[in-house]
């Protein structure tokens, strides 16, 4: 098993306070800078919508636009209350926090669904799978994403829409160009069975750890590098606690926004159409952000002074997608063959 580290005592009583609705009403203020107007009208409909990344991020301002949107075709009528960096709730309590109506929407990375028992879901993981984000869309907007989004509704919960993310990047203290660099090497992944086989083919310790915790631990040398898209990189300050940052492009980073059916379903006709509308076109300004800001990232991280960065030659790329293909036999042999055909046809047809 790769090795977990806990969240502290402290994460864990908040927790506890905020799935019992006692700090709701605080983090609300907290969220909006922490002064509410003491005259505000009660909104008919208040959807909370939690995140564990920072609002500067792709999935951050896709969030804070689809807060616009509803306030302005709902004239106020429905508030989206957006929470931020693991404000309310981290990698490993968010999905168990909407079952039980602590939250009504969730943007999780779609690696999160793996470990919520939706194996197929972990595609998405699949080292050096993808090419671009084209070959992703023809995977997340045809039949085969469709048919994913259903398949939530075995876990208890509504699959609204795929934004895209981009592709992640090797961190540590020293290149990683080859597999042997990886040998000796404890670095952090999310809760996928996909990815710790990843880091284990590639002859690193996978150390599971929730998102929010990845800086203190580079810090403390916990671990010692991570995988992590540019904009995610930057945003975190990770320039501060590694040294050296590879441009591998070697895995897929994405998400999915998902609600509870309680909730869903309790909507009027006119508040889930213009809910649904409004992140429709949120998820397409996000994806469009993503693209963009990871451009701008890639143009950041090359000027920072203390950040050495490595571009892998053909035949590095190479060597290191042949250590990871072990891993795309093994989620065969675990979910079947038919699902990853489908997305490799699907990767394959032409636009």
């Amino acid at each position: 098993m790769p090795h977990r580290v806990r969240p502290d005592r402290a994460r864990a009583l908040r927790r506890r306070l905020l799935l019992a609705g006692g700090l709701a009403s605080l983090a609300g203020l907290a969220a909006l800078g922490g002064a509410a107007p003491a005259r505000a009208a009660r909104p008919e409909l208040l959807v909370r919508f939690s995140h564990v990344v920072a609002s500067g991020t792709p999935k951050g301002q896709m969030a804070l636009h689809f807060q616009r949107l509803v306030a302005e075709r709902s004239a106020g009528r429905i508030r989206v209350e957006v929470y931020p960096d693991s404000q309310l709730y981290g990698d490993e309590d968010e999905l168990e926090a909407l079952k039980l109506g602590a939250v009504e929407l969730l943007a999780p990375s779609l690696s999160k669904f793996g470990q919520a028992g939706l194996p197929e879901f972990e595609v998405f993981d699949l080292p050096f799978l993808f090419d671009d984000l084209a070959q992703v869309r023809r995977v997340t907007q045809g039949p085969v994403g469709r048919r994913l989004l259903e398949r939530l509704a075995h876990q208890q919960m509504v699959g609204l829409g795929f934004m895209d993310g981009s592709f992640k990047q090797m961190s540590a203290n020293r290149p990683l160009r080859a597999p042997a660099d990886f040998k000796g090497l404890r670095l952090r992944v999310q809760a996928s069975r996909v990815l710790v086989a990843q880091m284990r083919a590639l002859g690193a310790e996978p150390v599971v750890l929730p998102f929010g915790e990845t800086r203190r631990a580079l810090a403390r040398r916990v671990v010692d590098g991570a995988e992590n898209p540019l904009s995610n990189f930057l945003t975190q300050g990770l320039q501060a606690v590694q040294t050296d940052l590879t441009l591998t492009h070697h895995g897929y980073l994405g998400y999915a926004v998902v609600s509870h059916p309680r909730f869903w379903t309790s909507l009027s006709a006119p508040n889930r159409e213009l809910l649904q509308q409004a992140l429709a076109e949120s998820l397409e300004f996000g994806s469009r952000l993503s693209a963009e800001l990871d451009r701008q990232a890639l143009a950041q991280v090359l000027q920072l002074p203390h950040l050495r960065v490595h571009a892998l030659s053909g035949l590095e790329r190479a060597a290191l997608q042949q250590a990871a293909q072990a891993v795309h036999q093994s989620f065969e042999q675990r979910v079947g063959h038919g699902l990853l055909a489908e997305v490799r046809l699907a990767i394959a047809a032409d636009n």
